[in-house]
């Protein structure tokens, strides 16, 4: 493709190179003859007589030969002079004070004679002149890209450190640029009234607004990259409130390590404004626990198990054994895996957990030290008209992976679980609960330590809620809420599987982590909110439509039963909940009768389902408020 693209594409650098060394050559010569002119301040009869115009004539081509040389050993001929700076000005200073100290040296040595204020008269204005060419293509660059102004955006830049320079710089620059900034935003006071790259610095956030009307606002850009979570909510409040585009710039070291470019400047998403800090790992816990040991992940080619893939392998595990149901996952996240860590051995296979002989026989296989169970069903509403597939699915497979886990000597065995396990209302949480109680049960009564880990909504996985609002967005709308008061707790996915990993390090036996997640976010806010980071305002240009509960649903999730505690762990962020008591052997039983159940006998699971979790309230029984 490159060298199709090469053919295609005229080369200019030979012909501009070829201008360049032109245009020198008449510089140096014009610059030698305006030394000795000056020299004889300007009377062209004196600078006859004397003799020394001969001279110069004489010395014209070694002179031209030395210069230009010169000028390619100082790299005067490989920078791109529309973006010249600081570096190429010193190399222009360097390359024609060398041209007069050379002069003096040959002058002094009595081998030509010249006068001898000649070299640094030579040196000045062949260093002024020389600055003027290179120079002129940069002014005239940015003459051109003024010419085009009326079609730009007009933007506010928020941040005049060395991230706002660098983007400021660029948008000026780059002809491809579509960005015109008009004034500058900076909470430092001593920035106040000065200007960044003839662009006026207004003020602090509190300009912001009346910023927007003055200057005819349209787009809005954040340019601090290591901007607190907290003061990033505060700006996007203000930006939010003036009908602007917001966007924000990538950190400052992935554009030093030309991991991306101005270019990757991009829309705010929601989840970079959530309220609280980004969970932090224990690394060093993490690499005890999984280097040099083989490491199973169920569901591997899901949202979850597939960021736990590749986390996992950059803690470098013997083997990874990634078993999915769905083909398509499991062979893109092994295609990913090849590609990031050749040297891990992977083994990627097809099958079912509700299938307990295949879960047994992968088990006795390959023998993992650590399972990571993400394999379930999890939509809602799909398990409200499918309660029998959740039971198979979740529980039963859940049971099954982790009977074999226990039979074949696993260490560590992790459930991957949900904030719809606390007093569930439907079907899908209900089952989740189940799995817990599973867990819990077998860490009683096997060598294996069993945990699971309990965590709210995942932003951008598959099926949730951001995606769909994007999507909707970009078609006109209308958004559609099921409710105006429901909340929903969230996280990312790299954060969500974080907190998976760490789970294994801290687990003795039997718990259930739970996340600190901060406050629960209102879905019609969050809505509002997308629309507006859009540059829509919701309701006028993007209406909102609240369609009803879907089956199951329920105004707001919990991440603790009332008769669970929180205990704290080493992260600040990851709480333990205390045990609720069962009978396991009672359990068992009931699970035994849950297996007996057929398709079509809903209301018999649902009240079967009720009696093994009592909270479990189902929502068509349920008044919500």
């Amino acid at each position: 493709m490159s060298s199709l693209n090469s053919k295609k594409a005229p080369n200019l650098l030979l012909p501009r190179i070829t201008l360049l060394v032109i245009l020198d050559i008449i510089v140096i010569n014009l610059s030698a003859f305006m030394a000795l002119f000056i020299r004889y301040e300007f009377d062209y009869a004196t600078l006859i007589a004397s003799g020394f115009l001969d001279t110069l004539t004489q010395i014209a081509v070694p002179n031209t030969v030395v210069m230009l040389l010169l000028f390619w050993l100082l790299q005067l001929y490989s920078s791109l002079w529309g973006f010249a700076g600081a570096d190429e000005l010193i190399h222009i200073f360097a390359a024609t004070m060398l041209a007069g100290l050379l002069h003096s040296l040959v002058i002094f040595s009595g081998l030509v004679s010249l006068p001898r204020s000649f070299p640094i008269l030579y040196g000045m204005l062949l260093c002024v002149c020389t600055m003027i060419m290179r120079f002129s293509y940069r002014f005239l660059r940015r003459i051109r890209s003024g010419i085009g102004m009326s079609g730009r955006q007009r933007t506010m830049l928020i941040g005049a450190g060395q991230a706002g320079a660098l983007v400021l710089r660029e948008f000026k620059n780059s002809r491809f640029s579509r960005n015109q900034v008009v004034c500058i935003v900076d909470d430092d006071p001593n920035k106040k009234g000065r200007q960044l790259m003839g662009v006026k610095i207004i003020g602090g956030r509190d300009m912001i607004q009346t910023a927007v009307k003055k200057y005819n606002i349209n787009e809005i850009i954040l340019a601090i990259p290591s901007v607190p979570t907290q003061a990033k909510k505060e700006i996007w409040e203000i930006c939010s409130k003036t009908g602007c585009k917001f966007k924000q710039m990538p950190g400052i070291y992935q554009l030093a390590n030309g991991e991306v470019s101005i270019q990757a400047i991009r829309e705010i998403d929601i989840e970079d404004l959530l309220e609280r800090d980004v969970v932090k790992v224990d690394m060093g816990g993490l690499s005890d626990l999984i280097r040099g040991k083989t490491v199973m992940v169920t569901g591997g080619g899901g949202s979850i198990g597939s960021e736990l893939c590749r986390q996992l392998a950059s803690y470098q595990p013997k083997e990874l054994v990634i078993f999915d149901i769905y083909e398509n996952n499991a062979y893109a996240i092994e295609q990913e895996l090849h590609s990031s860590y050749p040297d891990l051995t992977t083994h990627v296979l097809i099958g079912s957990v509700r299938d307990e002989h295949r879960i047994d026989s992968v088990m006795e296989q390959f023998r993992p030290a650590i399972v990571y169970h993400a394999a379930a069903h999890k939509h809602v509403p799909l398990m409200e008209r499918s309660p029998l597939e959740a039971v198979k699915n979740n529980i039963f497979g859940t049971y099954n992976t982790a009977r074999a886990a226990a039979k074949y000597g696993v260490e560590h065995f992790v459930l991957i679980s949900t904030d719809k396990a606390v007093n569930p209302t439907n079907v899908m949480g209900a089952s989740k609960r189940v799995c817990e109680m599973v867990i819990q049960s077998m860490a009683d009564s096997s060598d294996t330590c069993f945990a699971a880990v309990r965590f709210g909504n995942v932003l951008g996985s598959n099926g949730s809620v951001i995606p769909l609002f994007r999507e909707q967005i970009k078609k006109g709308g209308p958004v559609t809420v099921t409710h105006p008061d429901i909340t929903r707790f969230f996280m990312t996915i790299p954060e969500a599987v974080s907190l998976v990993l760490q789970a294994g390090a801290y687990a003795k036996g039997g718990e259930i982590f739970v996340l600190d997640m901060g406050d629960p976010v209102k879905i019609s806010d969050l809505a509002h909110n997308m629309i507006r980071l859009s540059g829509f305002e919701p309701n006028v240009d993007i209406p909102i439509v609240y369609t009803g509960l879907r089956p199951g649903e329920k105004l707001y999730e919990e991440l603790l039963m009332s008769e669970e505690g929180l205990t704290k762990t080493a992260n600040d962020l990851i709480y333990v909940g205390q045990r609720t008591d069962f009978d396991p052997d009672s359990f068992l039983e009931d699970l035994t009768a849950l297996r007996q159940l057929e398709e079509g006998q809903d209301a018999l699971l649902r009240t079967h389902l009720r009696h093994m979790v009592p909270t479990y309230a189902p929502a068509l029984e349920t008044v919500h408020s």
